[in-house]
C-alpha cells in the first residue's frame, strides 16, 4: 500500500501570514546552551510570548515542574503545558501544518540536533508528535528525512526558499543531494519549486546558515532579505550573492540593509532582524536597542505594509543562536486565508 503523505492527500503548507488558530513555544531550559544567561533568555522568551498573545493565542510548552514558573513569566494570556523537552526552538523542533483549507494534519520531520551538536536531543525529537496529540491533529511522520522549520520559507503560492549550506550539508540527510530533497519537500510541504540561496549568516555556526536568519517571504513572490550597507562586513559579499538568486528566480526583494549587532556576556552576536514571527496581523521583530534598533523596525515596517510591526529584544536570543523566527511555530486555522 502506497504511504499517505501530505501531497497524495492534497495538503499544503501555508504561509506564515495567513490566519492563525495560534502560535506553539518552548521555554528555555538548557543550562549548558545559555550557562549565565539562563534567566534572561526567559526574560526574552516571555516577552515574545506576551506580545504575539496580544493577537493570537500562545502555547507554551514548558519542561516538567516549570509551567509556574513560565506561567508566572507569561501572563495570563498565556496556556502552559508540561511535557519534556531538551531545548527550546519550537521553529526547529515543532510540527510543521499543512492544509487543503478544511482539513489540517502535522508533519514531524526527523530531528538530530543540527547535525547533532547538541545532546540530548530525544525529547525535542518526539515534540512535534507531542504538539499533534496536544493538538488533536493527524499526524505524517516524515522521518528519516531530517529537516528543521527554520531551514525554509514559503509563500502560499508553491514557492519554498531554503538555503544551500543547511540543506546539502551532510549531517542532516548524508547521501541526499539536490535533487532528492527537493523530491522530499514536494512530498511532504505540497510546494512545487524551491529556490536554493546559497549562504546564511558567518555568525551561524549553530544551524549551518538557516533561511530565517537571511530571508522570508511576506507575500506571494515576495521576499525580505537581509543584506547590510557595510561592505566590511564579512556577511557582505554573500548576501549580495543571495540577491541574485533571489531576483534571477524571479522574485520581488525588498532588501533590509540594517544588520545589528549586540554584546551578551563578553560575546559580540548577529541580530537579524529578518527572523521575525509573522502573527495575526502584526509583525513581531527581534531588535537591539537605540538608533540600529529602530532603523530594524522602520526597514520591517516598510517591508510588510499595515501590518502591526513590534519590536522585541534578541540580543540573549541571539547569543542561544536564534531569534523569533526561531523560537515559535504558527498553527494556521482550520480554512484560514
Amino acid at each position: 500500500m502506497e504511504r499517505s503523505t501530505p501531497a497524495t492527500d492534497g495538503l499544503v503548507m501555508p504561509a506564515e501570514w495567513t490566519h492563525h488558530e495560534g502560535c506553539v513555544m518552548a521555554w528555555p531550559c538548557r543550562t549548558s546552551l545559555w550557562r549565565a544567561h539562563l534567566e534572561a533568555a526567559k526574560a526574552e522568551y516571555s516577552a515574545v510570548a506576551r506580545d504575539i498573545a496580544r493577537f493570537e493565542a500562545v502555547l507554551m510548552v514548558a519542561p516538567p515542574g516549570s509551567a509556574g514558573e513560565a506561567s508566572a513569566a507569561c501572563g495570563d494570556g498565556v496556556d502552559v503545558v508540561e511535557w519534556p523537552v531538551d531545548d527550546s526552538w519550537a521553529r526547529d523542533i515543532g510540527a510543521i501544518i499543512v492544509s487543503d483549507g478544511r482539513r489540517r494534519a502535522g508533519v514531524g520531520f526527523a530531528f538530530n540536533a543540527w547535525g547533532e551538536k547538541y545532546e540530548p536531543f530525544i525529547d525535542d525529537a518526539a515534540f512535534a508528535s507531542r504538539m499533534c496529540a496536544h493538538l488533536e491533529l493527524d499526524f505524517y511522520d516524515a522521518a528519516p528525512f531530517v529537516l528543521e522549520g527554520g531551514a525554509l520559507t514559503v509563500d502560499g503560492a508553491g514557492t519554498l526558499l531554503t538555503t544551500e549550506e543547511t540543506l546539502l550539508n551532510p549531517n542532516r540527510n548524508p547521501g541526499m543531494g539536490r535533487h532528492d530533497i527537493e523530491a522530499e519537500l514536494r512530498v511532504w510541504l505540497g510546494v512545487e519549486h524551491v529556490v536554493w540561496l546559497p549562504f546564511g549568516l558567518v555568525e551561524d555556526r549553530d544551524t549551518d546558515g538557516h533561511v530565517d536568519n537571511v530571508a522570508a517571504f511576506v507575500a506571494p513572490g515576495t521576499v525580505v532579505a537581509q543584506t547590510t550597507a557595510d561592505p566590511d562586513n564579512p556577511n557582505f559579499a554573500r548576501l549580495r550573492r543571495n540577491i541574485e538568486v533571489l531576483r534571477a528566480a524571479g522574485l520581488e526583494v525588498i532588501e533590509i540593509d540594517v544588520l545589528p549587532y549586540a554584546t551578551v556576556g563578553g560575546e559580540r552576536v548577529v541580530v537579524p532582524p529578518t527572523n521575525f514571527y509573522q502573527a495575526n496581523g502584526a509583525v513581531i521583530v527581534p531588535v537591539v536597542a537605540g538608533a540600529e534598533g529602530d532603523r530594524a523596525l522602520a526597514a520591517v515596517q516598510h517591508a510588510v505594509g499595515d501590518r502591526v510591526v513590534v519590536g522585541v529584544p534578541g540580543s540573549v536570543l541571539a547569543y542561544g543562536g536564534g531569534g523569533v523566527h526561531c523560537i515559535t511555530q504558527q498553527v494556521p486555522a482550520a480554512g484560514g486565508s
